[in-house]
């Protein structure tokens, strides 16, 4: 059998029952703190700012990617446009907006 003999005082035994006492408040008021419906909201606004942030930087990259992509498609190394390529592609620019510009012309007539 176990020795359930208790050799503390009565004093010593108050002494824990008190210290013990004060643990448990705090951590009730810990539990009240984060079940309070404003804690919850603002956690779960946290959560979301935090989603959207991590969302927008990896959108941010993609964009980066692909404005550098482009760009190399247009440029050289030495940063000289590549009149191979911007030329037609400016032509097609302003045959859709000379395009655009008659058929919102017409409409009007």
């Amino acid at each position: 059998m176990a020795d359930t003999s208790d050799t503390r005082t009565p004093a010593q035994i108050e002494a824990d029952i008190r210290a013990r006492r004060a643990v448990l408040a705090e951590t009730l008021d810990e539990i009240g703190v984060r079940v309070h419906p404003k804690t919850i909201v603002g956690d779960a606004k946290a959560k979301v700012v935090a989603n959207v942030d991590h969302t927008l930087g990896k959108a941010y990259v993609q964009v980066n990617r692909v404005v550098t992509d482009v760009r190399a498609q247009f440029v050289d190394e030495d940063g000289a446009a590549r009149l191979e390529r911007v030329v037609p592609v400016a032509l097609v620019v302003v045959g859709v907006v000379g395009l655009l510009a008659l058929s919102t012309r017409r409409r009007k007539s």
